[in-house]
């Protein structure tokens, strides 16, 4: 396990129905989801910097310390307390900090690219134009009008990647002295069980949706590229399970370790070699584990 680079993670969620992730109004009674467009149909999809929220605000949830936000400086950004040794979120999601020179002087910016990439959760059913509709009743005194509106609102297979530079958490940008090994596996198992347990806190009051990893196809690699993001599949109702083999296949001399793990209830066309979802992040904690502390 010393020489690999990354663990990748690309999962499969699904959602029977949700308003996912908030796009600008395109009329002021109607609330939209964002949207990719491939020919003529559209695809709703959650942001990157949402998924990132989400598994910010799990690592929260779970009992760790933040990073507070800090207001801006002038001409500066809003930022965090750009201490990674001290937060796990300024570690493994990074930072961005400007400071206004002085009486002439040129100003200066610290950084650290975050070690964990991800890319946004994307549907792979075409959006279908369901909306639901809404009356809001508050502040509506008597014999007053409520307000009538729409929410855009979505049902399928939403597909998304993660993938964690392992020889980058704990040190490097923002550290003086390099942590602890068992400080670094402690952080990224952390990860892992937030990402386990993804939700995001946006639009769940009237659309709870549960967006955590239904199947998943991880590997760690000697090289960091996340091999499963464009060839997890889900067609006709069924996970496209050649193309994910043939992947395994073709970067069989980078793979140190693969696991497949999936929901049964889920998908139908599932060999009995594939893992419960909770055996898959068991094994994924042993490889860093493993990784980190030799075990």
């Amino acid at each position: 396990m010393k020489n690999g680079k990354c663990l990748t993670i690309t999962y499969l969620s699904a959602v029977s129905i949700g308003s996912l992730n908030g796009s600008d109004k395109e009329a002021d009674n109607i609330s939209s989801i964002k949207k990719i467009s491939r020919g003529v149909d559209q695809f709703p999809y959650g942001s990157s910097q949402w998924v990132r929220r989400s598994l910010r605000e799990q690592l929260g949830t779970m009992g760790w310390t933040l990073s507070e936000g800090v207001a801006a400086s002038d001409k500066g950004a809003s930022t965090t307390l750009q201490k990674p040794a001290n937060y796990i979120d300024d570690d493994l999601f990074g930072f961005m900090g400007t400071e206004k020179g002085s009486d002439g002087e040129k100003g200066s910016s610290t950084k650290r690219t975050s070690p964990v990439r991800v890319s946004p959760l994307i549907a792979l059913d075409r959006y279908e134009g369901d909306l639901d509709f809404g009356t809001n009743y508050m502040g509506v005194k008597a014999g007053g009008t409520p307000n009538i509106f729409e929410t855009e609102i979505h049902s399928g297979i939403f597909r998304g990647t993660i993938l964690i530079e392992l020889d980058r958490v704990g040190c490097g940008e923002g550290f003086e002295r390099e942590l602890p090994v068992e400080d670094k596996a402690k952080r990224v198992n952390a990860l892992l069980t937030a990402f386990k347990n993804l939700w995001s806190t946006g639009r769940q009051t009237r659309f709870l949706a549960d967006i955590s990893p239904k199947f998943l196809a991880a590997s760690i690699l000697t090289v960091k590229n996340p091999i499963f993001l464009e060839t997890v599949r889900f067609l006709n109702n069924n996970l496209d399970l050649e193309l994910i083999y043939e992947t395994i296949t073709d970067y069989k001399e980078e793979i140190i370790e693969y696991v497949l793990g999936a929901k049964r209830g889920v998908f139908s066309n599932l060999p009995d070699n594939i893992l419960s979802i909770g055996d898959a992040f068991e094994k994924m904690k042993g490889w860093i584990d493993s990784y980190y502390l030799g075990k």
